[in-house]
């Protein structure tokens, strides 16, 4: 026997002794369980606080609760009665329209001071870390805090704002018991707490503008508007369109403020969506809850239209 045929044996043998190895197939199930794991918590956390709200939000506004029924359960199906209620209901009109002058005024003015800080804040100037720290405040403050603070700056009685408007010769205003008044009042509370959100994330987009375009546009001679609208601007839209969209979702559903402030009031001129189905659910000696619900629906489907019209948006920026 020659000792090729004698090392090829012991070869075969060996081969046939070792164990099989796991199959592709089970080992690519076996990597996936640590995946599993990892996504486990954020799933339960999404079902529990997410998914079986809306679930029970959407029911409710499809039967005909009663205080009742809402704790012993039996309450009859509705379908879309509550819905029509709520489009019906001549507090429908003003309080949709007060939500969007809201929401529109409240992102300009957020926006474009937000911008105009950040560009600020851009030249890196002494003191600038302590300044941006300082106006990051309101946003840190609680809302209740924040809030009565703007009540009590826009007391008709006492409140500084009119103080200092009669230092000038200008006739107290009542800012929060007027219906000319309240809604203003309301929306300058809000832009005061959302300016910082704008300015931090705008000022990190501008951290990732690199400085060359900005030495080779001034080379060009280009002035500071040119090189804002031709360089700053542009390379800033994917930053601007999700702090856009953010403060739309979160201004919609604002609620703390307005309700501290003057509770929609007066006669409703300061209501908004988000308060009007607080006042239907809970507001009120016979609570209608299925109404509320469904103006809370109607709320989140459009935050979930801005999200699509987003979405949309960013897909054919890149497609192009």
């Amino acid at each position: 026997m020659t000792p090729s045929s004698t090392t090829a044996r012991d070869q075969g043998g060996a081969a046939k002794a070792a164990p099989p190895g796991p199959t592709p197939s089970r080992a690519r199930r076996r990597s996936r369980w640590p995946a599993w794991g990892f996504l486990a918590p954020v799933t339960i956390y999404l079902l529990a606080f997410y998914a079986y709200p809306l679930y029970r939000n959407v029911e409710l506004s499809l039967r005909e609760y009663t205080v009742r029924s809402f704790v012993q359960g039996g309450a009859p199906f509705a379908g879309l009665d509550n819905y029509r209620t709520v489009l019906t209901d001549p507090a429908f009109g003003p309080t949709l329209t007060h939500t969007v002058v809201f929401t529109a005024a409240s992102l300009a003015f957020q926006f474009t001071i937000g911008m105009a800080l950040a560009l600020f804040f851009h030249q890196h100037f002494p003191l600038s870390r302590t300044l941006r720290a300082l106006i990051l405040v309101p946003w840190l403050l609680p809302l209740i805090v924040s809030a009565s603070t703007w009540s009590w700056l826009l007391n008709s009685d006492s409140g500084l704002v009119n103080a200092a408007l009669g230092v000038v010769g200008i006739d107290p205003v009542n800012w929060l018991t007027s219906p000319g008044w309240s809604l203003t009042s309301v929306i300058i509370a809000n832009i005061w707490i959302g300016i910082p959100f704008n300015l931090v994330v705008l000022y990190s987009g501008l951290q990732a503008i690199p400085t060359e375009m900005y030495e080779a546009s001034a080379l060009d001679g280009a002035t500071g508007w040119q090189r804002f609208w031709s360089i700053t601007f542009p390379l800033l839209r994917p930053v601007s369109a999700i702090t856009l969209l953010l403060g739309l979702i979160y201004t919609l559903k604002v609620f703390d403020i307005v309700w501290i402030m003057t509770r929609g009031g007066p006669t409703g001129s300061s209501a908004t969506l988000a308060t009007w189905s607080y006042r239907l659910g809970f507001g009120n000696l016979l609570p209608e809850f299925g109404p509320g619900a469904a103006v809370g629906n109607l709320l989140i489907v459009m935050a979930l239209i801005a999200g699509l019209v987003y979405i949309r948006i960013e897909r054919r920026q890149h497609l192009r």
